[in-house]
């Protein structure tokens, strides 16, 4: 048996943005419930949902990169960036066939779909190497010598 030692988490939740805003939310009882705004849901039934909430990503990627990927890709760098730093690794410094990042996406790149992406947007694995892939369209954040691209998929 092998054994997964977890060093590090990271969230972008709609009720925190980070591991410690994430658990205040939780212990206070908060719901991330509120009306729609990434779109107009105007001839929904619904019109509220559970959205990121005060979120730039241009904080945290290039503006360039940002325009190319789904909100799902954007969303597991992101959290995957505050996993790393949490644990305190250094991915130049380490054997990156040893270690890996785990995530998950409930539906993953619609907005690549609707666009006429790929479609079947995959939202959850492992992937080898300090990387964070989320399918879809294969976006990619390199970490290292092994970085891969998932595409409706697991990259291991």
């Amino acid at each position: 048996m092998r054994r997964v030692v977890v060093t590090g988490l990271g969230a972008l939740t709609p009720i925190g943005n980070t591991i410690p805003s994430y658990l205040e939310s939780l212990q206070k009882g908060l719901s991330g419930a509120n009306p729609i705004t990434h779109f107009d849901a105007t001839l929904f039934k619904t019109h509220f949902a559970c959205e990121i909430k005060n979120f730039r990503a241009e904080d945290f990627i290039e503006p360039k990169e940002v325009k190319r990927l789904d909100n799902f890709a954007i969303y597991a760098m992101v959290a995957a960036d505050e996993a790393i730093a949490a644990a305190g690794l250094q991915p130049e410094l380490l054997d990156l066939d040893r270690v890996g990042v785990i995530w998950g996406s409930g539906i993953g790149g619609v907005q690549g779909q609707e666009a006429g992406g790929a479609p079947g947007g995959w939202g959850g694995g492992v992937v080898k190497g300090v990387c964070v892939c989320a399918g879809g369209r294969g976006a990619c954040r390199p970490r290292g010598r092994h970085a891969q691209a998932a595409s409706s998929g697991l990259s291991a």
